[in-house]
């Protein structure tokens, strides 16, 4: 896996539209986390541009030739489309890793191959779904024919750009929509060769669609217009909120939002491996520079193990060095952005402030290319109310709080706003499930911490954390509409 010059990629700085490239002037400087250097120039599209694409896509949804195809056929190119990202890999992983917080070593061994397994994962639903024959009087036949909602409007995040765009593209196509995305203006760029390779693997021009901009000019307008269906978004909850308010004053239409977490980890002295315990709490919150929706921020420990489990995660925090994103040696992400720098700083200031003890780290690594590097930080506060307890960081700040009984780790778990994921650590099955019912989140692991690569479970949030469910039988449902027939047969 070698490293790569980011000097010599092809950016391709455009939308997507009804099956070819489509230029606009300039609008939007993007800049590389790793070295902090502004590298491409991107269109942005206005109402105009987004009416463009969002009737390109309505249009191909009329005409049919992919909503009325064959199922087995989606299913077919759904998986030659696949085929083609996995053998497109020396070109996405570091169109991928450029721009993004993503390193090469990562793009090419999992978001790449993770990007196209989703892809036929969702690809098998298409001809295995239909509707039922309803319970009726014996001379009626009553039906339910599911059916694809017509335009899905995706808006997909910056900080897995490939996979968040198969988690939101492929279930739409899958049951027979067309759709208009929208990537995220600091990570546009892989969105627009996955919709050329679905050309290529035969997708009817017009179906899958790409616009570059910013979400309060063409996300706005996405989210607004007539023709789409449902609206699809993974991201904060002040925009998810903004999204559901454009979705409902001009629909109302449908939404699946992933949206913020703050998600606990509960662990219990009875651990048998609490070697095995750190090195999965370490990488929970520093995997991707803790830049994760999922990201386990809130450590929660039995008093007693409060010690030796502050020395190994300390360790492991140490251990870590950042590096270029385009350099291979497993080296840790840098931050998306300057001003993601500066807000991770400005928490961990105001927490100190109100009284947490800092363990380690808070603050950036010295140096001297521009890249946007934070420490892995741990801060521990016995104030529920503190900033890094309260607020999503999205960056690899960990907070540490101490609990006697199950009860009190059950009350601290709690939050009054996020309820995305937790995780358990606990040799006591009992327990487990006792705090798996009581647990206020959408995911909850027990003895591990993150998503298999079985894309099966949905996932999604409680309280504002989200509405509705990626990934598993949900998604694909949640892009169906459902149509009640009833027959008169003794006419």
């Amino acid at each position: 896996m070698p490293s790569f010059d980011p000097a010599r990629i092809a950016l391709p700085c455009a939308h997507f539209i009804q099956g070819q490239r489509v230029t606009d002037p300039s609008a939007l400087s993007v800049s590389r986390p790793s070295d902090g250097a502004v590298y491409a120039e991107l269109p942005m599209a206005d109402a105009n541009r987004v009416d463009d694409a969002v009737t390109s896509a309505h249009q191909a949804f009329v005409r049919g030739d992919w909503s009325r195809c064959a199922p087995r056929e989606r299913a077919r190119i759904m998986r030659r489309w696949a085929d083609l990202i996995e053998a497109d890999i020396d070109y996405l992983a570091p169109l991928e890793s450029l721009g993004s917080t993503r390193p090469i070593d990562q793009t090419r061994a999992w978001d790449v191959p993770y990007t196209a397994e989703g892809i036929r994962f969702f690809a098998e639903f298409a001809d295995k779904h239909g509707g039922e024959v309803a319970a009726t009087a014996h001379d009626h036949l009553g039906m339910q024919i599911a059916e694809p909602l017509g335009v899905v409007g995706a808006i997909a995040p910056w900080n897995f750009p490939l996979s968040m765009t198969c988690w939101k593209v492929a279930p739409a196509l899958a049951a027979g929509n067309t759709v208009v995305l929208k990537p995220s203006e600091m990570t546009p760029f892989t969105a627009v060769r996955l919709a050329e390779l679905a050309i290529k693997a035969g997708m009817p021009p017009g179906v899958f669609n790409v616009i570059q901009g910013n979400g309060p000019v063409t996300g706005d307008a996405l989210c607004r217009h007539p023709y789409v269906a449902k609206v699809t978004f993974t991201g904060s909850t002040v925009t998810g909120r903004t999204i559901m308010g454009a979705c409902a004053e001009t629909g109302p239409k449908p939404v699946t939002l992933e949206l913020g977490g703050k998600s606990p980890q509960l662990v219990f002295a009875d651990i048998p491996d609490i070697d095995r315990t750190a090195k999965t709490l370490a990488a929970a919150i520093t995997g991707n520079a803790g830049q994760v929706c999922v990201a386990g921020s809130r450590l929660l420990i039995q008093h007693e193990l409060l010690e030796p489990m502050i020395e190994r995660l300390s360790k492991h925090f140490n251990a870590l060095t950042p590096g270029p994103t385009w350099q291979t040696g497993g080296w840790f992400s840098p931050i998306i952005s300057a001003t993601q720098l500066t807000r991770i700083e400005s928490i961990v200031a105001r927490s100190r402030e109100a009284g947490a003890e800092l363990l380690g780290g808070g603050e950036r690594f010295e140096r001297n290319d521009g890249g946007h590097f934070y420490q892995p930080t741990l801060l521990h506060t016995n104030d529920r109310h503190n900033p890094a307890v309260e607020e999503e960081i999205f960056g690899p700040v960990l907070t540490i709080q101490t609990f006697e009984s199950e009860e009190e780790a059950l009350a601290l778990a709690e939050h009054d706003v996020y309820g995305l994921a937790a995780g358990i650590h606990t040799a006591d099955l009992g327990r487990a499930l006792r705090t798996v019912r009581r647990l206020s989140a959408g995911t909850v692991w027990v003895n591990r911490y993150g998503r298999s690569n079985d894309y099966i479970l949905p996932t999604g949030g409680y309280k504002r954390s989200g509405v509705g469910r990626d990934l598993g039988r949900a998604a694909f449902d949640a892009c169906l509409q459902h149509k009640s027939v009833l027959i008169d047969l003794d006419q």
